[in-house]
């Protein structure tokens, strides 16, 4: 076989080199489209935008008002808008007839391939292999493979940029008891992420467990209970947390995803951001309130044909505070897993035909993508680059250049970092460092919650001579 060809595209330099065409990496691309002067390219190894297909079940919404789109929230006047999109599809008036400020999936998806498509400097088929920093041009150095629509290598290629913006996003995280039974082809054990794909396979199983009680796996749940006969359901719903617990959505606790909060948490020592971040599990790891309510309505709805003087209770077990310990095949077709509850400190055994792991994603670690960098990361305590309050990676001196991050800095910057409604304001941030001006004007202050004693936020407020005035002291910080 012999290898492709090579071009090199460093007639003009970029300044900004985008590794990746999630929605925080298309964001910032929009942004950009408008913003003068300013040479990109975006770059995405697939063949096109996707916005978590195996999930677009139908009836689900956004769990963040439409206002969370690509751009809106930094620049409403923008072409790349949600409210753009449907001016584009003549949509409005049906869509503002429907008054939803949550929308479809199905729809913010299409709305996000829209963006994707119409912006010039975003290229698919690309696959970026590596990153380097070039000191005779000051340049970070970028080879990827040009696919063709097979996802074939087609050609090799060079490109130089000033700066760079990795949006890789999260992948689907498999707990490793169930790793081995996810590759085996004769039962069905798979994440949430390819539901749709296998969702008739799933229906034709006997009896199906649902692992995990984020919002995918409620989601799931439902979907597979209004598809199954009453008295016939054959559904295990079990999951980790004490409880199938609602997300936080009070309107104080939404201040949680603001800039005001991010910025806190930033300045938090770095053992406080570790164990902050596990107790804010149900900020964005519950599940809504309307999805609770209809599951519940379901499962009320199947007590009620019945004969006699006692409810026919549907044929479903819902278990919170239970982990997989281990699993194992059964014969050729069925799933055995090893429960341990974690309260009551017992164990048990659960026979199952199908298995769907609702478990959740991991962040994609960048360490790969920048092997030929690592002698100039800096990295904390645990060993995880280190973000400052511009999303860029702390690296050695001698590297004039900038790598910002997206959605891989939750460790820095906490809760909001994969919330779609920071989205904007990330976005603008970056570009404002890169291009060293204030190129999207950004409010000093989003919320009314002041987080800290000493907080910029406390500092800036003006003081009313009608109300008692506290002197706030920083405290030590060891």
């Amino acid at each position: 076989m012999t290898n492709p060809p090579t071009t090199e595209t460093s007639g003009q330099s970029l300044d900004l080199l985008g590794i990746g065409i999630g929605p925080f990496n298309l964001s910032l691309a929009a942004l950009a489209d408008t913003t003068p002067h300013l040479h990109t390219a975006f770059y995405d190894q697939r063949p096109a935008f996707h916005w978590h297909p195996g999930l677009l079940i139908e009836g689900t919404t956004l769990q963040v008002p439409f206002l969370a789109d690509l751009v809106t929230l930094v620049d409403p006047t923008s072409p790349w808008s949600f409210l753009s999109y449907l001016k584009n599809r003549n949509r409005l008036f049906p869509f503002y007839f429907a008054e939803r400020f949550h929308i479809p999936r199905t729809e913010y998806d299409a709305y996000c391939r829209w963006v994707a498509a119409s912006l010039p400097h975003c290229h698919f088929n690309h696959q970026i292999d590596a990153v380097r920093w070039n000191p005779e041009r000051a340049q970070f150095e970028v080879d990827f493979t040009q696919l063709d629509h097979r996802g074939q290598a087609e050609a090799l290629g060079r490109a130089h940029a000033r700066n760079i913006a990795i949006g890789i996003g999260t992948a689907p995280y498999v707990p490793e008891a169930l790793r081995p039974l996810a590759d085996a082809p004769a039962v069905p054990v798979l994440h949430s992420a390819d539901y749709l794909d296998q969702r008739e396979r799933l229906l034709a199983a006997g009896h199906i467990t649902i692992v995990g009680a984020g919002q995918s796996g409620a989601e799931i749940f439902l979907d597979l209970l209004r598809r199954r006969p009453p008295g016939h359901e054959g559904l295990t719903w079990i999951a980790r947390t004490a409880a199938f617990a609602p997300m936080e959505y009070s309107k104080l606790g939404l201040e949680h995803f603001t800039p005001d909060y991010t910025r806190y948490f930033h300045a938090l020592p770095e053992p406080v951001r570790d164990r902050l971040l596990p107790q804010q599990w149900q900020l964005y790891k519950g599940i809504d309130h309307d999805t609770i309510n209809a599951i519940h309505a379901e499962l009320y709805q199947r007590t009620l044909a019945t004969d006699t003087d006692e409810p026919r209770w549907p044929d479903v077990t819902l278990t919170p505070g239970v982990s997989v310990r281990t699993a194992g095949r059964m014969g050729t077709n069925r799933v055995e897993l090893h429960l341990e509850h974690t309260q009551q400190g017992t164990q048990s055994r659960l026979t199952t035909d199908a298995v769907v792991l609702a478990t959740g994603y991991r962040e994609r670690p960048i360490e790969p993508l920048l092997a030929p960098l690592d002698p100039y990361l800096r990295r904390d305590s645990a060993g995880r680059p280190r973000v400052d309050d511009q999303h860029r990676l702390v690296l050695d001196p001698s590297i004039h250049g900038a790598i910002h991050v997206q959605n891989a800095e939750l460790h820095t910057h906490g809760v909001g970092t994969p919330d779609l409604g920071l989205g904007a304001w990330r976005s603008a941030v970056i570009l404002n460092s890169i291009t060293g001006k204030t190129t999207y004007p950004l409010p000093e202050r989003t919320a009314f919650t002041t987080f800290g004693l000493d907080t910029p936020t406390t500092r800036r407020t003006p003081h009313n001579p009608h109300t008692p005035h506290t002197n706030t002291v920083p405290l030590p910080r060891g």
